[in-house]
């Protein structure tokens, strides 16, 4: 019943900007914090950025102050990420994630996941 589902992932070169889009349906959106993850081959999934059902946002990863920028807009259902300033080391699959209510929660309580979009970055 609940979808989550990502698009926007691809190939860009060092230095350049993607912006990811996750869709949610099944849920109350604005109900609950929205954060975005990434994995990448051979490494722990990471969290990434998070933001409040406020609009107030919380960085998971210090390496991508800066750089990354989240927002949602709640009557389109979406969460965003704005990737922009990317270096290699950002390649990974990123997965959008909802269920929580606190960025401050743990990652268990991100009870619903998308299937993830591959994000990779060419030096």
């Amino acid at each position: 019943q609940v979808q989550v589902v990502e698009s926007g992932g691809g190939l860009a070169q060092a230095g350049g900007s993607l912006r990811l889009s996750c869709t949610a349906s099944g849920l109350r959106f604005d109900a609950y914090a929205m954060g975005w993850f990434r994995q990448a081959p051979g490494k722990e999934r990471e969290g990434v950025l998070c933001i409040s059902r406020s609009g107030l946002t919380t960085y998971y990863a210090d390496s991508v102050k800066g750089r990354f920028t989240i927002s949602r807009d709640n009557a389109k259902n979406t969460l965003y990420l704005q990737m922009n300033s990317l270096k290699p080391e950002d390649t990974a699959v990123y997965y959008c994630a909802a269920g929580a209510v606190s960025c401050s929660d743990s990652r268990s309580k991100f009870a619903y996941w998308g299937q993830g979009t591959q994000v990779t970055v060419s030096s």
